[in-house]
């Protein structure tokens, strides 16, 4: 099918502000946007800057905002955005400041994540075989550890859009995934951060973040559960 691909452009060394290009494609149905960017990046225009890596849906490096809405571009399919001779828009993730075209810097969100020590704790001493969990404590954190950091969540969010010191949705699922965690030993220190003024209570159960998630985590819920592990100060 033949449509027009609208892509929001930005060169900080050349233009002073965001502007929309236009490309005119054949693309079949089953592409994914992750392909027709490269069409255009290798038979168009060879200075379009895009991050991808992995191209399955695991490492979430190529989050990108496809008709208006926050996706990965190796998991969204052409005839599922747009239709013979319409239009597909691609833009960078919003909140987070653009490097050049769809590329945008990260470090604000992995700063963010870092915050919320994304590590195991446990200061006991360690047991002759591995550390035990019982399938009932890991199905606490199962769908938190699904989680693969693409941001969508997090820059679908209008807190964090007005406010970047927020944690964000991201940031809160990864503490999730830790605070729930019944071998580690952090979890009065987590709870602690979720509890400051950048951390859960600026959630306003927009719903935006699990509209937004790629692996379908429901991502609001987890935010409503680590309130309360908060407000009982256990999880």
């Amino acid at each position: 099918m033949n449509i027009t691909v609208k892509i929001l452009r930005f060169d900080p060394e050349q233009d002073k502000k965001q502007h929309w290009e236009n490309y005119a494609l054949e693309v079949a149905p089953t592409d994914r946007v992750l392909d027709i960017l490269h069409q255009v990046k290798w038979f168009q225009d060879t200075t379009l800057n895009f991050r991808r890596s992995c191209g399955h849906g695991i490492c979430g490096s190529d989050a990108m905002l496809i008709n208006g809405r926050n996706r990965l571009a190796c998991k969204t399919l052409a005839r599922d955005v747009v239709k013979e001779g319409g239009t597909l828009s691609v833009e960078p993730i919003r909140g987070l400041k653009v490097v050049k075209d769809l590329v945008v810097d990260m470090e604000p969100f992995f700063d963010s994540y870092k915050a919320i020590m994304p590590f195991f704790v446990n200061e006991s001493p360690a047991p002759a075989r591995e550390r035990l969990q019982s399938p009932e404590h890991a199905e606490l954190m199962a769908h938190s550890s699904n989680c693969i950091l693409c941001a969508c969540c997090t820059t679908s969010c209008p807190i964090f859009w007005a406010n970047g010191s927020y944690l964000g949705p991201a940031s809160i699922v990864q503490a999730h995934r830790f605070i729930f965690d019944s071998r580690d030993e952090a979890t009065q220190q987590r709870l602690g951060l979720m509890n400051q003024n950048t951390g859960v209570w600026r959630c306003r159960t927009a719903y935006n973040c699990t509209e937004a998630c790629p692996r379908e985590i429901p991502i609001t819920e987890l935010i409503e559960q680590v309130k309360r592990s908060v407000m009982y100060g256990q999880a």
